[in-house]
């Protein structure tokens, strides 16, 4: 669910999903990300391209860097938190205008509450001189980071893969539609909400870290993890594409609820109708009843989507209230309405666009807090239940988001199989620094791989 698309640190990773849908199943596109603010769009990241910004933003930005430059030369230790890493990298006027502020709208928590040890690759610093060049010749500097290139699937969407993936194992070993209702570590038993209950050797868990440790007693360990909840809205509009082959794109500003739009239809054409499916307008984007002539009856498209993520958590909350959209759209959370709203003043799409689809869902887990305690939670919590016999994996299982992107989650799980079948050493959880700085080529992919099975170990995922 959400913006997720296909960039890989491993050869095995990508060898799997070519296995699972086959190696022409796939568009491969550029990635062209822009931040919107102050009426204008920047290209990504924003920390590269202050060159688009006014003079006087100009002039904040630069010499908030030329400052940082200077503290963090004689900076004692380690940034203390997220915030202090904004400062010693990048200064007041990056901080202020878009780190700070855009951080917030993702996250939910203030970066002083964040630390930054979950960095690496997640967040693009800044190389001075490239900056100030940048700005003196006018120059965009769009190409940093991990995903500039990625692939997403002709059809079916992420969720498609997995189903693929899934196919690839044997019928016989995967189980749905049964919740996981408790786990005994110390008879080694996983219990279902229709009744059956597993005994298992060894347990690979996926299951938020934070409820196994409530399930098994720990709560005060699961007190110190924390995470973010995450609502996606889908927008489906009747015409053409205005915005060319831009991909996702940031909003840090408090004109929208949302941090994040991505131009969905531009992923793959099967994400939207064909343009001659015929379709009712719901309602104007401007929330507003359409005219009589174009809302009563059914007619063809073009048709293109956004899709809008908007972070929820105690210190930001979310309008949830339902509220009656114009023409036939009908009753909705407030956040869809105002997520309209914030699009007509983004200019994503006109007051008078015709809206054709709405899809709305909230997942009670977005993302996993890097928090200040954090670490010291893992440092006891996965050890604990490791000696218990529970691998617990995945970007909810051990919380780390630096760690969890589709391909580290699936070889969090590649690698907690070999440990427990072989006892190799698990580089993801230990080491993400080092599994995300170069691809791993050494590790690879066959067909038998995905037949092999213990009949002594168990993998449980979270119901839903």
């Amino acid at each position: 669910m959400g913006g997720h698309v296909i960039f890989s640190h491993w050869d095995y990773f990508d060898q799997l999903l070519d296995a699972a849908l086959g190696p022409d199943s796939w568009n491969t596109l550029q990635r062209v990300s822009y931040v919107w603010i102050k009426g204008r769009w920047v290209a990504y990241p924003f920390q590269n391209n202050i060159a688009a910004l006014d003079k006087e933003d100009q002039v904040s930005c630069l010499s908030g860097l030329v400052e940082a430059c200077v503290a963090n030369a004689t900076a004692p230790g380690r940034p203390a938190n997220f915030d202090e890493w904004i400062m010693r990298v990048m200064g007041a006027g990056i901080a202020d205008l878009f780190m700070r502020p855009y951080n917030f709208k993702v996250w939910g928590v203030p970066t002083t509450h964040m630390q930054c040890g979950w960095l690496g690759e997640r967040v693009a610093t800044v190389d001075v001189s490239r900056a100030i060049a940048n700005v003196v010749h006018g120059r965009e500097d769009a190409g940093w980071g991990p995903n500039a290139v990625f692939r997403f699937p002709k059809r079916g969407g992420t969720g498609g893969i997995w189903k693929a993936v899934a196919a690839l194992l044997p019928a016989d070993k995967q189980l749905y539609g049964a919740a996981v209702t408790s786990i005994d570590k110390d008879a080694k038993q996983v219990v279902l909400s229709d009744g059956q209950v597993i005994q298992y050797g060894s347990l690979i868990s996926s299951m938020p870290l934070d409820v196994t440790l409530r399930w098994l007693g720990r709560a005060e360990w699961a007190r110190g993890l924390q995470h973010s909840s995450t609502h996606i809205i889908g927008i489906g509009i009747r015409g053409s594409c205005p915005h060319g082959s831009k991909c996702w794109l940031y909003f840090p500003e408090d004109d929208c609820p949302y941090y994040r739009a991505t131009v969905f239809s531009n992923y793959a054409q099967a994400n939207c109708p064909a343009a001659d499916t015929q379709l009712p307008t719901l309602c104007l984007a401007d929330a507003s009843e359409p005219a009589a002539a174009s809302g009563s009856s059914s007619r063809c498209g073009p048709y293109w989507s956004l899709m809008f993520e908007v972070s929820e958590s105690s210190l930001k909350p979310v309008a949830q209230q339902p509220v009656q959209l114009g023409g036939t759209a009908g009753i909705w959370p407030a956040v869809v309405a105002e997520t309209l709203q914030g699009a007509v003043a983004t200019q994503l799409l006109r007051a008078s666009d015709q809206v054709v689809s709405i899809f709305h869902r909230r997942l009670q887990r977005g993302y996993p807090t890097p928090s200040l305690g954090r670490d010291a939670v893992l440092g006891q919590a996965l050890p604990w239940l490791q000696q218990a016999g529970i691998w617990s994996r995945g970007r909810f299982g051990c919380y780390k988001y630096e760690v969890a992107n589709q391909d580290h989650s699936l070889m969090l799980g590649v690698e907690a199989a070999d440990n427990i079948l072989l006892g190799t050493k698990e580089l993801v959880l230990a080491h993400p620094d080092i599994v995300n700085a170069q691809k791993n080529t050494v590790m690879q992919y066959t067909a038998s791989a995905s037949q092999s099975s213990s009949s002594s170990s168990t993998a449980v995922r979270p119901a839903g």
